[in-house]
């Protein structure tokens, strides 16, 4: 992704944090495909221990052949969705706005916006003992606008950015509020 060619971009405007989910995602995506792909191992295993001939037989060994070559092509097609799901969720922060992109299975991308002075509340999240210790979580962001709340999905060192947005949201709210205001027209 070039940031340098961002979407709309504010002549001001520079990228603070750019986010993705935290490596323990890709770390499940990894280990619940490779569970997949052992499965059939075993099962063919025990039927080759139950019943020898099946494999071998005209009409059962082809039939088994194209089941397993059907559900490894399903299983390459889900764990190639969960991949693309993860590369292509990513959170642009700059010193004026957040950019929330979301892909939803391979054809279905949310891409939203909001302006650092519109935010309302932020807020940090870790559940269970692997995210305290990994720190990882979520972080919401409240605002008035149509879409209310983001949510950055699984990032890493959520306090560390919900401090980051407060900073150039407080920042940004200063900014604006400091502008002179335009008289308006009669």
């Amino acid at each position: 992704m070039n940031l340098d060619t961002l979407p709309n971009r504010l002549p001001s405007e520079t990228v603070v944090l750019f986010l993705r989910r935290h490596w323990i995602d890709l770390f499940k995506i990894f280990f619940f495909s490779g569970i997949l792909f052992i499965l059939p191992l075993a099962v063919g295993t025990l039927i080759r221990l139950a019943n020898p001939e099946l494999v071998a037989h005209m009409f059962w060994g082809p039939v088994l052949a194209a089941t397993l070559v059907a559900y490894m092509l399903v299983v390459l097609v889900l764990t190639y969705t969960e991949l693309t799901d993860y590369w292509l969720d990513v959170w642009i922060v700059t010193n004026e706005r957040i950019i929330n992109t979301e892909q939803h299975g391979l054809f279905n991308r949310i891409v939203s916006e909001v302006f650092l002075h519109q935010i309302q509340d932020i807020t940090s999240e870790q559940k269970g003992l692997i995210a305290t210790f990994l720190t990882f979580g979520d972080v919401y962001i409240q605002t008035a606008a149509e879409r209310e709340r983001f949510q950055f999905k699984n990032i890493d060192n959520p306090d560390d950015v919900k401090i980051a947005i407060s900073g150039l949201a407080k920042t940004c709210k200063d900014h604006h509020h400091h502008e002179p205001q335009k008289a308006p027209h009669a």
